[in-house]
């Protein structure tokens, strides 16, 4: 079946496939990523009370990733060949029970293991949901299925600061991570009840149409099968493997080390409060949800990923550095140099994530995901690490950013070397 082609029984479901699986899979993720993530608002409170340095600091928060790469490659291999909606159902609990642990430490190592286990709970939910999304939408739709469903990052940002800066007004950092860290086991038994693992499963679609939309991505699917099977390591180790893993280890640097630390940026120049500054942190994830949205769609029409990565992670680098540069004269215009970082870093993995999808076989993808999200994820350890020793150094927010900067940069050149997929009709093999 020709790319792009997509049955008039596909067509037929697509406000049912759109309205049941992304919205599911998008409030299941916002509710990760605000347990990743609301560390960010109760930093500033939470190092008092904890005393730790700002070095310290970055390392708690960063030591997530390094528990989240080990269910990586496992958790995109046992979604594809067990099952998506069972996995992360038992994710759901563990992350749940980390993530209330999180507000109940008494020692700044009690949280570092807590923030570990937490990463080790949260590992294999991306590279699974990604898998799962794979089999209900086929390539056409791919980037703006997986842009839709990880808009649900800036939508933790825009929805959970207000709601984090209140309660921190009201209570404090232990409430804050209890409350929120229970949020998992309330969203699980909506999980279990709506989540199918292929549209054959569906009870809930007419009779033929699961199988005939089945049959769509099983087509697509051959395409992409070797004619001569490799081993999957010697796949996975291939040099475009790692080249992405390497680009999406930059682009989580400066996506973590400008999440995790703005709000304290913020707050260090200006004397605010926590509620104040959680809008501030807001707003500049507004404008991510709407640049995530236009450039998937933009992607999905023309049939382009590269350029789609390139040019959002290089004008975000830009941005970063004018930033910097404003920063110590200009506040203001520092401040809306800052809130256009967002929209290039997190615009770009719609198209991004199409790629392992639409160049790997179904025996290797998930696993492949896991591999590059497993190795960039460590992105979200070395950036935010980065910017605390930077600002321990020196007091200033501005050499870590600027760091990071550069690190988009880079991110940007790399992945202008991708080799993406090659025309239709052309027999592809499992390599890049």
């Amino acid at each position: 079946m020709p790319q792009g082609n997509v049955s008039l029984a596909t067509r037929n479901i697509f406000h049912d496939r759109w309205g049941r699986i992304i919205p599911t899979a998008f409030v299941m993720y916002t509710i990760a990523y605000i347990d990743r993530t609301n560390i960010s608002m109760a930093l500033p409170s939470m190092s008092a009370a904890l005393h730790m340095t700002p070095t310290q600091a970055g390392d708690t928060v960063g030591i997530f990733f390094w528990g989240y790469l080990l269910l990586q490659i496992p958790g995109g291999y046992l979604a594809e060949r067990w099952s998506a909606k069972r996995f992360v159902s038992v994710l759901l609990v563990a992350w749940g029970i980390a993530a209330v642990g999180c507000g109940l430490v008494q020692t700044a190592r009690q949280f570092w293991v807590m923030r570990f286990l937490l990463g080790v709970s949260e590992g294999g939910v991306w590279p699974a949901t990604l898998v799962l999304l794979a089999h209900w939408f086929p390539r056409a739709e791919r980037a703006r299925a997986n842009g839709y469903w990880m808009l649900c990052q800036p939508a933790a940002v825009i929805f959970a600061s207000p709601l984090s800066g209140w309660i921190l007004g009201h209570w404090d950092w232990r409430v804050l991570l209890i409350v929120e860290g229970a949020l998992p086991f309330v969203w699980l038994a909506a999980w279990w009840r709506l989540i199918d693992d292929h549209p054959g499963e569906a009870n809930w679609m007419a009779a033929g149409e699961g199988e005939q939309l089945e049959a769509t991505l099983l087509a697509q699917a051959a395409e992409l099968e070797p004619t001569r099977p490799e081993p999957l390591l010697r796949t996975l180790a291939r040099p475009q493997v790692l080249l992405m893993a390497v680009a999406y280890f930059l682009l989580c640097c400066g996506g973590y080390g400008y999440l995790f630390w703005l709000p304290s940026a913020l707050k260090s120049v200006s004397a605010t409060s926590d509620l104040r500054v959680a809008w501030l942190f807001a707003f500049p994830y507004l404008l991510t949800g709407i640049a995530m949205v236009l450039i998937a769609r933009h992607s999905d029409r023309t049939r382009e990923r590269r350029a789609h990565v390139a040019v959002p992670l290089a004008l975000a680098g830009g941005f970063f550095l004018a930033a910097v540069l404003a920063g110590g004269r200009a506040a203001l215009l520092s401040y809306l140099f800052i809130c256009m970082v967002g929209p290039g870093i997190h615009g770009v993995l719609g198209p991004f994530w199409a790629i392992p999808g639409e160049v790997f076989s179904r025996r290797v993808a998930g696993s492949a995901i896991g591999l590059i999200n497993s190795i960039g994820g460590l992105g979200g350890y070395f950036g935010p690490l980065a910017v605390g020793y930077f600002n321990e150094r020196t007091g200033d927010f501005r050499y870590g950013f600027g760091a990071l900067g550069v690190g988009l940069l880079a991110s940007a050149a790399l992945t202008l070397l991708f080799r993406t997929k090659p025309e239709a009709g052309k027999v592809e093999t499992t390599s890049f």
